[in-house]
């Protein structure tokens, strides 16, 4: 990843859905506020649902998990699905895994997958 990529790109998919595609590491230093950003306004949106591509990251902390955390709460309020989707590389299947967040998410295993659901 280069320094001019961003980390945290919103789109608009099919069906007024949210695809948010993420990249890289994500820590408190860098990437974690873009995607609660990124998750609070999909949430404020109204759209259909909300998937977070995971399949580009590469590490993450703490801080992107409280993120995702928050996101999921926002989307519960706005009664808006949050759906993450993979393939996930190992690094974040074990941090969702060892925190015991992982049956929090609905977890696809594909981007297009989904939006199928």
């Amino acid at each position: 990843m280069t320094g001019d990529e961003k980390r945290v790109v919103v789109e608009t998919a099919p069906g007024g859905a949210v695809l948010i595609r993420v990249r890289g590491s994500l820590d408190g230093w860098s990437g974690s506020t873009e995607l609660a950003d990124a998750l609070t306004g999909a949430a404020d949106g109204g759209g259909s649902r909300t998937v977070v591509d995971l399949s580009g990251v590469e590490f993450a902390d703490s801080a992107w998990l409280h993120a995702l955390l928050d996101g999921r709460r926002q989307h519960g309020a706005a009664g808006i699905p949050l759906v993450l989707a993979g393939p996930m590389t190992a690094t974040v299947h074990r941090l969702l895994e060892v925190t015991g967040t992982l049956g929090a998410f609905q977890v696809a295993d594909t981007v297009d997958s989904a939006f199928t659901w």
